[in-house]
């Protein structure tokens, strides 16, 4: 069947982009495994009746890190590990104090060393990849900027998006901007790690997409309707296991709170189709709004000049026809007379 093209070719980026997506995912399985070392320490604080991240968002913060290394280091003394609070710390020194009051069992002390340790390791790991990462996205050709008018997809100008916690060192947003030509957190919900998840697995060419149902459709963000006999047995998606369509996903679900237009139209089918439903249809949208930002190219003026006098011919042609007449091309020198 292959020999005689009955088989549509799978998906396969450039070589580049190939590169760049081998040391995002070895980057996401050492974040993955980091998180997963931080649960295992809050496991162990809570065995010993340590509730301090019931006074601190995150314990892996600047204030969590230097009390849990304090404690690793041998203090044991609670007020003075509340001391190391940093003064942005919404809870007082002595809910602080109180929550460090517990049992030092030797045996989770011992364990919570070990996942520190290994949650060192994995920081280092993910810097390493980082330094792969710079250098390789560097050497990646710079694309055009859009122009801004073009492309209207925000009416009003948008806060900038604070970094997460597990963005490289590097300024990835601006890397990004020159190898694509568009700021991809104009759209709300895309953040520039979600930009780049789905950029390292679908690359930079939208033409192997030949529209954005394409695309949409490639990502499993578009209805499979089972039918039988003229009868749809069943509404769904298709199930498949795709990195950029988690990505859009994830990116869809932060819209629950967003006071733009995308935020407003999805706590809309949140409330009409529920919550599944509501996050894959607005995963759909952002897919697409994705597809037109780096779809878009500027072909020029003279691309302008010459489509729009092919609408025109066509349309004398269209009411000459109607009138009885035929439209006949006059030669260069008739036309310089």
């Amino acid at each position: 069947m292959h020999t005689y093209g009955l088989l549509r070719n799978s998906f396969r980026p450039t070589s580049e982009i190939r590169v760049l997506r081998s040391y995002w995912r070895q980057r996401g399985g050492h974040i993955q495994t980091a998180g997963e070392c931080v649960q295992r320490m809050q496991k162990s604080l809570t065995q010993m009746n340590l509730q301090l991240s019931n006074v601190l968002t995150d314990i892996m913060g600047h204030t969590g890190q230097m009390i849990l290394r304090a404690i690793l280091a041998g203090e044991r003394n609670a007020e003075k590990l509340a001391d190391m609070r940093d003064y942005r710390v919404q809870a007082s020194r002595e809910e602080i104090v109180a929550s460090l009051t517990g049992d030092w069992r030797p045996e989770l002390l011992f364990t919570l060393k070990q996942e520190m340790d290994r949650y060192d390791f994995c920081q280092q790991q993910i810097t390493e990849c980082d330094q792969q990462i710079q250098p390789h996205l560097g050497g990646l050709p710079s694309r055009p900027k859009a122009i801004e008018g073009d492309v209207p997809l925000i009416a009003t100008p948008r806060k900038k998006k604070k970094a997460q916690g597990n963005s490289p060192a590097f300024a990835l947003d601006k890397e990004l901007v020159r190898i694509t030509g568009v700021d991809f957190t104009r759209i709300d919900g895309i953040h520039v790690m979600t930009a780049q998840t789905i950029i390292s697995e679908v690359g930079l060419d939208m033409s192997r997409w030949k529209t954005e149902a394409h695309f949409a459709s490639w990502l499993g963000l578009c209805p499979n309707n089972a039918v039988s006999g003229g009868k749809i047995l069943r509404r769904d998606t298709r199930r498949i296991v795709n990195r950029a369509a988690t990505a859009f996903r994830i990116a869809a679900s932060t819209l629950r709170r967003s006071d733009s237009y995308l935020g407003a139209q999805f706590r809309r089918f949140r409330s009409k189709l529920g919550a599944p439903k509501a996050i894959t249809a607005m995963a759909h949208k952002l897919a697409v709004l994705f597809y037109r930002m780096l779809r878009y190219v500027d072909r020029g003026q003279t691309f302008y000049e010459e489509r729009y006098r092919q609408q025109q011919v066509a349309l004398l042609n269209k009411r000459a026809v109607q009138l009885g007449f035929c439209v006949v091309p006059i030669s260069t020198e008739t036309a310089s007379v």
